[in-house]
């Protein structure tokens, strides 16, 4: 494992279940599995904090067993996932006009022009969650995926920017506060679960995350490596509970247990002969069940999600000729049986079952594997992105200020010797370029020794403060 690497915690508040992981990405760059929690979410519906004080319960109640899998394990700052039929997208559109022409486009111009877009003008009663480039636009050129190290005078991108309610946010911010952690930064459910089931050939190729959480269906479509568009779609897999619940008069647990066991996405798959006996309330008669009927429930309601999906796709004009990738179903509610057979019937386009391994090291127990821990291992995996992409942002600078500085120290070096040569020992134009090269040498690889426990320290000490 690398040690060097940081701790990354992601905290999953959902519907039905609160999870809280702890990874670290060894040398191969996969995720080593150190903590797993979950706890029963009472708090939460619809993807939206309803009852404080109960999430504060559950999230404690997560964490604690995510010590109880690693007494090691100190958790300070999580990433955590939002969703909610709060939340809203727009796309714009942000230019700049640089002032030093000559110079290249720097990581500087790219953050501006992003921080700008903060400033868009939304509703008073929502919050930008994030801004995500699309393309840029350098001058006449377009759809330039990184524009840093090129020139030009107008650097312009398109962007999809996400809101949520603000109201909906500092409930998140205050349950996770008030349960002893520090928010390091929301994530979009749907974006963290693709980054957990999907791999650079479907982001090319053109797919869409269906991922079925128990309050919310949230959903990506990417395209040709740009996020095209996002969504959260109001009804999940408790919605699919309550109505078995109320089409067939059991009780709530008796219809989540039927659900997960009997269940059937597609009734032309159930046996028409097949019945489920539930034990009857107060000494009454045991009721048998229709295993057809209670698939026809569930087709009836999952059928109505998949009709959403298909109305979103047709609203970007993203039909079945463009994923070539098809759908990516994850999340608990995908491991309904026939789920895919009713996908692929409703939306013309090819599914598959995304499972969150495509990241994971061997080794973590089997359970992490299953479809409802996607948008947890994904919130790690956008944890790692952030981290590295900060690495770099400082290694370059430390590079540019120390190269600047080797340079001036050179040039006062040159000088002073010049200062001190005389008619009788000045030397030939060869043996200044001899000691000119054996000196560059020498400081160059003085300064790289330098920079490279520099930098060793310096992320020592921060990761050390962190953990």
């Amino acid at each position: 494992m690398n040690q060097e690497a940081p701790i990354i915690v992601g905290l999953d508040i959902g519907t039905t279940k609160i999870a809280a992981i702890a990874g670290r990405k060894n040398e191969f760059g996969k995720l080593e599995i150190l903590g797993f929690g979950k706890a029963t979410s009472f708090g939460v519906q619809h993807g939206m904090v309803l009852n404080i004080d109960q999430t504060i319960k559950a999230i404690r109640q997560a964490l604690e067993n995510c010590y109880a899998s690693n007494p090691n394990l100190e958790i300070n700052e999580v990433y955590v996932g939002i969703a909610g039929h709060h939340i809203k997208s727009l796309q714009t559109r942000g230019d700049i006009v640089r002032a030093d022409t000559d110079a290249e486009i720097s990581q500087k111009d790219i953050d501006q022009l992003i921080n700008d877009q903060y400033k868009t003008v939304i509703p008073a009663s929502d919050q930008i969650i994030d801004v995500i480039p699309q393309q840029y636009i350098v001058d006449s050129l377009q759809n330039i995926t990184y524009p840093i190290g090129m020139s030009g005078v107008k650097v312009g991108a398109n962007f999809h920017i996400i809101t949520g309610d603000k109201n909906a946010i500092r409930n998140i911010n205050r349950s996770v506060e008030k349960s002893g952690l520090k928010i390091r930064d929301l994530v979009l459910q749907p974006l963290a679960s693709a980054a957990a089931v999907m791999c650079d050939m479907d982001f090319e190729a053109g797919v869409a995350i269906v991922d079925i959480g128990g309050g919310t269906t949230d959903l990506a479509v990417f395209y040709e490596g740009i996020l095209k568009h996002t969504a959260v779609i109001p009804y999940g897999g408790e919605n699919i509970t309550n109505d078995i619940k109320n089409g067939l008069g059991v009780l709530k647990t008796q219809a989540e247990q039927m659900k997960v066991q009997f269940g059937y996405a597609l009734a032309d798959e159930a046996k028409s002969n097949a019945y489920i006996t539930i034990p009857g309330l107060r000494g009454q008669s045991p009721k048998e069940i229709s295993v057809k009927n209670l698939a026809h429930i569930i087709q009836a309601r999952m059928s109505e999600i998949l009709d959403f999906v298909v109305y979103h796709l047709k609203q970007i004009g993203m039909d079945n000729k463009m994923l070539n990738g098809g759908i990516i179903l994850t999340g608990g509610g995908s491991q309904l049986k026939h789920l895919i057979q009713l996908t692929e019937y409703t939306t013309g386009v090819s599914a598959r079952i995304g499972f969150p391994n495509e990241h994971l090291a061997s080794g973590h127990i089997d359970e992490l594997t299953k479809p409802m821990y996607a948008t947890c291992v994904g919130l790690i995996l956008k944890g790692y992105n952030d981290y590295e992409n900060d690495r770099k942002a400082m290694e370059e600078n430390y590079v540019k200020i120390n190269t600047s500085y080797l340079a001036k120290e050179q040039a006062a070096q040159t000088m002073a010797e010049q200062e001190t040569w005389t008619e009788e020992n000045t030397p030939t134009s060869q043996e200044i370029q001899d000691r000119k090269a054996k000196e560059r040498n020498a400081s160059l690889k003085n300064f790289l020794d330098k920079m490279k426990t520099k930098i060793i320290d310096m992320f020592t000490e921060e990761e050390d403060a962190k953990l």
